[in-house]
């Protein structure tokens, strides 16, 4: 039997964790001591390992509950069940990394048409290509020794959130 505090430092949480746990029906303490002290068993700290793994892989606390629900009645259940809860996550997850991997190299695309120069951001090719309705990333060419701004415009093509910018630069 374990006290709340005794619990949480086995599996490496706060007692907080486990309140939250219990507070959303993921976790309830198998009885409490006459001065209301929450108290868990084996099974209850199987339960939580089982509740911390599950979260350390991506579920969600509503899916980690419906996992529950199929823990607790395996032999009314099929492994179907189990595996397409974890494809449609993994679906979810390598969706993210794609969104991820387009931010990336939107933001990429932006920073490399901006000199990051000391000068106003009047022409700030980013502040532009933001402000735009159009697709177009106009690349800055400031010098740092007090020139004035130079844009030239050459058509090369630079991919920035799934469409094409056009890159208007002369070098």
């Amino acid at each position: 039997m374990y006290r709340i505090g005794e619990l949480a430092d086995l599996c490496e949480v706060k007692a907080d964790t486990l309140r939250f746990y219990e507070k959303h029906g993921l976790l309830a303490p198998s009885s409490r001591t006459e001065s209301g002290y929450r108290v868990y068993t084996e099974a209850d700290a199987a339960r939580l390992r089982f509740i911390l793994r599950a979260k350390a892989v991506g579920f969600t606390l509503n899916e980690i509950s419906e996992l529950l629900s199929i823990e607790l009645d395996k032999s009314n259940r099929v492994c179907a069940d189990v595996k397409g809860m974890v494809d449609c996550k993994l679906a979810q997850v390598q969706a993210k990394i794609a969104e991820l991997n387009h931010f990336q190299a939107s933001l990429q695309s932006l920073s490399d048409a901006c000199c990051g120069g000391p000068r106003s951001a009047e022409h700030c090719s980013i502040l532009e290509a933001l402000e735009s309705s159009t697709e177009r990333v106009r690349v800055e060419h400031h010098s740092h020794d007090g020139n004035q701004h130079k844009a030239h415009h050459n058509e090369s093509h630079q991919h920035t959130h799934g469409k094409t910018i056009h890159d208007e630069s002369g070098n």
